[in-house]
């Protein structure tokens, strides 16, 4: 059903968001540097990458832990439940919200992890093997647990309502957003902080997916190593990072004046049921996923302004989802923009669609087009509006975000711009 036609208690709305990337330890930071075209990825700092065919990733720079929770905490917690952390406190005070006057039962957290504590997890097995059991952190356990973050959170907060973990690979981020509304729609909660956050740029994740053969080794050029949709492109480039939102049931949005950035109308979540690394080559299962998306938010096809895609920058996913958007758009697909912002943030893994549902809602917001840059060389195969190089003004009322990951997953997330 249409979320115009929803009772107002049913529809909700994003009224506040918060990002750590490769490009910015905040939204806008990271929002002006994909309107510059400025790609966040360098040479590997966080280990030495001697050895590796791959020495490249998408790194958060310059970020400080003790800034969003205390020094003896912070040893205490891994980097992701750090990068988690950071953003939902940014998206809090962006969304206006005061704890102390909202029923804690009503607010809840649905904060999602591929890894979870990896960083936290080979460090202490290095413990383990050098210095033996009794040396190993008795905080190791709650460190890497995936929950962390949204536990870490959820006590931050006071938020007593409900606090859950999704880890669906690079689907992540989009599918906790997605559950996230449906708690709200289903009266569970009022408030939902939502979305994703991933530090899994460690020596053991760079060595299995470089050889799985997935990763881009241009480590002569790593600003150009990110180029999806393009000819030339040779694997993705790990990222890291955090993205959370605010969602609100829209009564109450409206009823205590926030600000809202837009309503999330469609959701839908598929899985190729098909192999666990290489998506379904026919672009079947992503297809059902923007498929259900779009009929959950009661709108056709050819109502979709704007497309952020998957767009990893890998041989198989740029053609197939090249595919996929054919299929459920048909001639509609030639006529709508699709770009994919990963071409400057790196794959930021479980925080990827979260990141990308915010660009999304900040296109809508600013009517403008975030760029696919280093798409030099357009792939025969992938032969759509890609907005290359630069961002694009562009009349926008709704726009599609796409993420799919290991293990078959896809998630789909469709924003509409508010307009009251």
């Amino acid at each position: 059903m249409e979320s115009g036609l929803l009772a107002p208690e049913k529809r909700v709305v994003v009224v506040g968001m918060g990002m750590v990337s490769p490009l910015g330890n905040d939204v806008p930071t990271t929002w002006g540097g994909v309107l510059a075209g400025r790609s966040g990825v360098g040479y590997i700092t966080q280990f030495d990458p001697a050895g590796f065919r791959t020495r490249i990733a998408a790194e958060v720079k310059g970020f400080d832990p003790t800034l969003y929770v205390d020094a003896r905490e912070a040893r205490r917690l891994d980097r992701f439940t750090h990068l988690a952390v950071a953003a939902a406190q940014e998206a809090v005070r962006d969304s206006g919200l005061d704890m102390a006057k909202e029923d804690p039962r009503r607010v809840g957290v649905l904060l999602g992890t591929a890894v979870g504590g990896v960083r936290m997890l080979t460090e202490q097995l290095g413990v383990l093997a050098q210095k033996g059991p009794r040396r190993v952190s008795p905080f190791a356990v709650t460190a890497f647990m995936p929950n962390s973050a949204a536990g870490q959170i959820s006590m931050m907060l006071g938020a007593r309502g409900p606090s859950l973990t999704v880890a669906t690979a690079c689907a992540t981020g989009s599918h906790a957003i997605g559950e996230a509304a449906a708690v709200i729609r289903r009266g569970d909660a009022d408030v939902m902080v939502a979305g994703g956050s991933e530090a899994g740029i460690i020596p053991v994740a760079i060595a299995s997916f470089e050889n799985m053969g997935a990763l881009s080794s241009r480590n002569d050029e790593p600003e150009r190593a990110s180029r999806p949709f393009d000819r030339d492109r040779d694997g993705f480039v790990i990222g890291e990072g955090a993205a959370v939102v605010i969602l609100e049931r829209l009564d109450r949005a409206l009823r205590r004046g926030a600000r809202i950035y837009a309503e999330l109308v469609g959701y839908g979540a598929t899985d190729d049921a098909f192999h666990l690394a290489a998506p379904e080559e026919t672009g079947l299962g992503a297809a059902e996923a923007m498929q259900m998306a779009l009929q959950n938010a009661g709108i056709g096809p050819q109502a979709v302004d704007y497309i952020n895609a998957h767009g990893t920058s890998t041989r198989l996913n740029d053609a197939i989802e090249t595919r996929a958007i054919k299929r459920v758009f048909g001639e509609h697909a030639y006529r709508l923009a699709v770009s994919s912002t990963k071409s400057m943030t790196g794959h930021m893994l479980g925080a990827a669609g979260a990141a990308e549902a915010i660009f999304c809602i900040l296109a809508l917001r600013d009517q403008i087009l975030p760029p696919t840059i280093n798409l030099d060389n357009p792939d025969p195969e992938c032969d759509l509006d890609y907005v290359p190089h630069r961002p694009r003004p562009a009349r926008l009322r709704v726009a599609l975000s796409n993420a799919f990951g290991l293990g078959g997953h896809n998630g789909t997330l469709i924003f509409r711009r508010w307009e009251p």
